[in-house]
C-alpha cells in the first residue's frame, strides 16, 4: 500500500461536467412533468379507480421514443406501500403493457381505521428495539399496505429512528395492520454491509478549491465529510491545504476519506459511462460519502438515500473496499428504481443487484491494489482468515448463502441475494472450473446443466435495464427471469446468444420458466385446436381486452396452473371489471366447446348475491350469459365448466369473463386455463 495518496486538483474538464449536470437535471425534470400532466389520463385508461392517484417517479426513453413511466401512487390520498407499476408506452403515448407490481392493480380498502395511531406507534418501537436498536424517536402514517399476500390492508407505516448496537444508524418501517393491531412486514431504509480496511493505494481523484484550500469535492458533486465520532449529521467536509492526502493508513483520518470518495467517483462514472445512467438520481448530482471514527474503529457511510457500511467490530480500518463502495451506493440506484423491498424474493434481488453492480464497479476501476473478481469484499477480510464475505461462482461457500433459487420467505437477504448472484456469474462466464483475472472458480448448476458465458458486461447491461424498466418493489425471483429476458430482447434480440445465456442461466439457479421465451414471442401458441390465445394467462395482460389489472400473477389467489390467472374482484368495494377476446368459430366445427376452470372465495356472509360474475358469448348484438357466480355457495376448489357453443358455427363471437362488487367485503372470482375448441 501506498505511504501517501496523491490528489488532481481542478481541472477546466471538471467545470463542464458541473455546468452538465443542471442541463441533465432540467431534462429529466421535464420528462415527469410532462408525465404527471398525463398522469390522470393513464389512470383511466388502465382501469384505475377515481379514488386512486399516479405519481410519476422516473421516466426512462428509448431510442425508438418508447417511455417507460415508474409510477407511485395513493388511494383516497393514502401513500400506496407496494403499489408501483412500470407503463410502457409507444412514442404516441399508448400504453403498450403494464409492468405491475406483485400486489397487480386492486388497492381498494376501507380507510377507516380500528386501531389507534399510538396502539401502532408502541407495536412500532417493540419491533425496533427487538432489531437490536436503540430508539430515539417514532411516529405513525396511514397508508394502504399493498404487498401483504392476502391482498391490501390499511395499515399505519411506523417510522421508528435510532442506532443499532453496532453504531450503524436505523431507520425502520414497521407495518402494522389498522385493523387488529398485526404487524404486517417491515424494512429498514438503512442498508446494511460489513468491512474493514483501506485499500485503494495511491489513485488519482479530481478536487475542487485552490493552494491552501482544497476540498474533497469533484465536478458533480461527490464529496466527503467526517462525522467526527457521530453516527448522524452532516459532519465536516475534508479539507487540505497541499492537495496531497492521506498516508494509506488509519494514522490520518483522510485515507479513510480518500477511499469513499474514490468509490463514489467510480461508482458514478461506471453509471454514467457504462450504463448511460447519471448518478443515483439519473439527474447529474453526486453523492455524500460521510466518515465516522469511533473509539476504536472506523465506519464510512453514503448517503443520501440512507445507505450505511460498517460492523463496528474492534478493528483501526475504515470500511470502504471499492466494491463495498459500489455495492452500497448501487442500494441508492435500486431505491430510485425498482425500490425492491427488502425481504423475501425481493430482498434478495436487492442485495445481489449491490453486488452485482460492487463487482462491475471494481472491475470499471482497473485499480492494482484491488483488481475485478467475483468476491465480495475480498479486501476487507471480515472473517479474520482472509476469505471474502461471500461468492458469486458458489454462494454457498460463505456458509449461509443459497445456490439455488428456492422459497425465500424469511431468508436474510444477504443470503436470498445467493442465487441471483449464481445466475450473473454463470451468464458472464459459464459454469466449471477456470481461473479469471488470477482467482479460480468453480460454479455448479443446480440442474447439472453446462452453462457458456456472455461476458460480465453485457450481463450487466441486461440485468440494469431490468432494473430500471421492468422490475417493481415487490418482484420475485420469477419476475426478474422474465424481466432478463424481456431485457435482453430489448437489447441484443429474441433469438440472440446473449438471450439464450441469460434464459439458460436462469433455469441452472432453478428459477422456473414463466411468460418470457427467447423465441421471438412471449405468447404460446394455442395447444391443440384451442382458439383462444394465452388461454392461460401466463403471458400477462396480452390478447385479452378489458379493465387492465384483474389478470395477474399476484400469489393471494393461486393459479390453476402455472403462476399467472383472471383474478375479478377481490377489492371490497364498488368495482366493475372485465376481460375478452374474439374468435372465429369455423362453421365446420364438430362440437365447438368453451371450458375454463373457477374458484370462488368471499369475505361475505348469508344468502343474499351482493357480488356476481358472469361468463357471456357476445354475438353482434346479443349478448348470452352462459355461468353466473355470486358470493353465495363460493367454492374455493377449481372445478372444470364447459360449454356447447354449436350456435355460433360460422361466426366471430367475443368471450367475456365480468364481476360486479359492491361497496364492501370481497368476494374472489378466478379464472384459469380456458380453451374454446372445436369438437
Amino acid at each position: 500500500m501506498a505511504s501517501a495518496v496523491a490528489l488532481c486538483p481542478t481541472t477546466d474538464a471538471v467545470g463542464s461536467v458541473s455546468s452538465a449536470v443542471p442541463a441533465a437535471a432540467q431534462a429529466r425534470s421535464a420528462a415527469i412533468a410532462s408525465a404527471q400532466a398525463a398522469a390522470g389520463d393513464n389512470a383511466r385508461a388502465l382501469g384505475l379507480s377515481s379514488d386512486e392517484k399516479l405519481v410519476v417517479k422516473d421516466v426512462i426513453t428509448d431510442a425508438d421514443g418508447t417511455k417507460h413511466v415508474r409510477y407511485n401512487r395513493t388511494f383516497k390520498g393514502l401513500r400506496v406501500v407496494g403499489g408501483d407499476f412500470v407503463s410502457h408506452n409507444d412514442r404516441s403515448g399508448s400504453v403498450k403493457s403494464v409492468s405491475w407490481n406483485g400486489a397487480g392493480k386492486k388497492v381498494a380498502v376501507a380507510t377507516t381505521p380500528t386501531v389507534s395511531s399510538a396502539t401502532a406507534v408502541a407495536k412500532g418501537r417493540q419491533s425496533a428495539q427487538a432489531d437490536k436498536a436503540s430508539v430515539a424517536t417514532s411516529k405513525g402514517e396511514l397508508v394502504v399496505y399493498a404487498s401483504d399476500p392476502s391482498g391490501p390492508r390499511l395499515a399505519y407505516d411506523v417510522l421508528t429512528t435510532g442506532v443499532r448496537d453496532n453504531q450503524t444508524p436505523s431507520r425502520l418501517h414497521t407495518y402494522v395492520d389498522a385493523q387488529n393491531g398485526k404487524v404486517l412486514g417491515s424494512r429498514d431504509e438503512i442498508v446494511e454491509g460489513t468491512g474493514n480496511g483501506v485499500h485503494v493505494g495511491s489513485v488519482s481523484l479530481t478536487t475542487t478549491g485552490s493552494s491552501g484550500a482544497y476540498k474533497l469535492r469533484d465536478g458533480v458533486n461527490n464529496y466527503t465529510t467526517d462525522l467526527n465520532g457521530s453516527t448522524s449529521g452532516t459532519g465536516t467536509e475534508f479539507t487540505d491545504s497541499d492537495d496531497v492526502w492521506g498516508n494509506g493508513s488509519t494514522s490520518s483520518r483522510q485515507s479513510a476519506a480518500v477511499d469513499a470518495q474514490y468509490g463514489a467517483e467510480k461508482t458514478f462514472n461506471y453509471y454514467k459511462n457504462v450504463q448511460g445512467r447519471n448518478g443515483i438520481w439519473n439527474d447529474g448530482r453526486g453523492a455524500r460519502s460521510r466518515v465516522h471514527y469511533g473509539s476504536n474503529y472506523v465506519n464510512a457511510f453514503w448517503d443520501g438515500t440512507q445507505m450505511t457500511y460498517g460492523d463496528g467490530s474492534s478493528n483501526s480500518n475504515p470500511l470502504t473496499s471499492i466494491d463495498v463502495a459500489g455495492h452500497e451506493m448501487s442500494h441508492g440506484v435500486t431505491e430510485n428504481t425498482a425500490g425492491l423491498d427488502y425481504s423475501g424474493d425481493p430482498g434478495g434481488l436487492n442485495e445481489a443487484t449491490s453486488d452485482i453492480f460492487g463487482t462491475m464497479v471494481e472491475w470499471y476501476s482497473g485499480n492494482t491494489s484491488d483488481p475485478g473478481d467475483y468476491l465480495i469484499g475480498e479486501e476487507i477480510n471480515i472473517n479474520g482468515n482472509g476469505t471474502p464475505l461471500r461468492y458469486m461462482d458458489k454462494p454457498s461457500k460463505d456458509g449461509g448463502s443459497y445456490d439455488c433459487y428456492r422459497n425465500m420467505s424469511g431468508v436474510d437477504p444477504h443470503y436470498s441475494s445467493g442465487p441471483l448472484n449464481h445466475w450473473f456469474y454463470l451468464a458472464s462466464e459459464g459454469s466449471g472450473a477456470k481461473t479469471i483475472n488470477g482467482v479460480s472458480y468453480n460454479s455448479p448448476t443446480c440442474d447439472g446443466s453446462t452453462v457458456s458465458g456472455i461476458g460480465r458486461d453485457k450481463v450487466a447491461k441486461v440485468w440494469y435495464r431490468t432494473l430500471s424498466t421492468y422490475l417493481t418493489s415487490s418482484s420475485t425471483y420469477g419476475a426478474a427471469r422474465n424481466g432478463a429476458i424481456k431485457a435482453a430482447k430489448d437489447l441484443y434480440g429474441a433469438s440472440s446468444a446473449e438471450c439464450a445465456g441469460i434464459e439458460k442461466a436462469f433455469t441452472a439457479i432453478s428459477v422456473p420458466a414463466g411468460t418470457e421465451k427467447c423465441d421471438g414471442g412471449t405468447t404460446p401458441p394455442p395447444t391443440g385446436d384451442n382458439l383462444l390465445k394465452n388461454p392461460g394467462f401466463e403471458s400477462g395482460a396480452v390478447d385479452w381486452t378489458g379493465t387492465s389489472g384483474p389478470i395477474t400473477n399476484n400469489t393471494g389467489r393461486p393459479a390453476h396452473t402455472g403462476s399467472w390467472k383472471l383474478w375479478l374482484g377481490g377489492n371490497g368495494s364498488s368495482t366493475s371489471e372485465n376481460e375478452s377476446q374474439s374468435v372465429t368459430i369455423p362453421s365446420t366445427a364438430a362440437a365447438p366447446k368453451l371450458s375454463y376452470w373457477v374458484r370462488t372465495d368471499t369475505s361475505e356472509s348469508g344468502s343474499t348475491a351482493y357480488d356476481t360474475a358472469k361468463v357471456q358469448v357476445v354475438s353482434g348484438t346479443t349478448t348470452s350469459t352462459l355461468a353466473t357466480y355470486s358470493n353465495v355457495g363460493t367454492s374455493s376448489t377449481y372445478s372444470q365448466k364447459t360449454f356447447d357453443l354449436s350456435a355460433y358455427k360460422g361466426k366471430t363471437i367475443t368471450i367475456k369473463f365480468s364481476a360486479t362488487e359492491d361497496s364492501s367485503l370481497q368476494t374472489s372470482f378466478v379464472f384459469d386455463d380456458t380453451s374454446v375448441t372445436l369438437g
